[in-house]
């Protein structure tokens, strides 16, 4: 039984990387957002425009306690799903947790080039956005630097590079 949470700031390839980390352990990938927005049969614009950034982590971390009963599966989750609650206790405990550490730039940029609405940053400049992403990793590090495997990085991360850190 094997359980990889992929934990990061928003942008930080959670998403991409899960899935290439998955096909190369031969594990199934679930994106913790598109599990909460198939649960709940609405987006996550909408939950939060309906309940509020406070709803919202509550409706995330119940997400979480049930996807910490899959096995054989790499998780992404949300980016501040590690932050709240004891959802990093249960990350923990639960499986192997590993942080895709983007520097701000790299964030920055993937954010602004993004298709997916993401409902923190909407309607942000490129100025407003990196303000707001140094203010916020600053206060989410605590609980990012808690993985069991930090992946820095500052550019695309292949696969390879993410299995290595990952099985070492």
């Amino acid at each position: 039984m094997m359980r990889i949470y992929l934990i990061g700031y928003m942008g930080s390839g959670k998403s991409t990387v899960g899935k290439g980390l998955a096909k190369s352990l031969n594990l199934s990938f679930i994106d913790m957002d598109d599990y909460i927005e198939e649960r709940n049969m609405r987006t996550i614009s909408q939950i939060f425009e309906e309940v509020g950034e406070d709803g919202f982590r509550k409706i995330e971390r119940k997400a979480l306690f049930e996807l910490s009963e899959f096995e054989d599966v790499v998780i992404g989750t949300g980016g501040g799903a590690p932050c709240f609650f004891d959802n990093m206790d249960v990350i923990k405990k639960t499986g192997k947790s590993v942080y895709l550490k983007g520097t701000p730039r790299i964030l920055s940029e993937r954010l602004m080039n993004s298709k997916v609405e993401r409902p923190l940053i909407k309607g942000k400049s490129e100025q407003e956005l990196v303000a707001f992403i140094n203010e916020t990793l600053t206060k989410r590090e605590y609980w990012y630097n808690q993985a069991d495997v930090v992946i820095e990085f500052d550019h695309d991360l292949s696969d390879d590079e993410v299995l290595k850190a990952v099985v070492s």
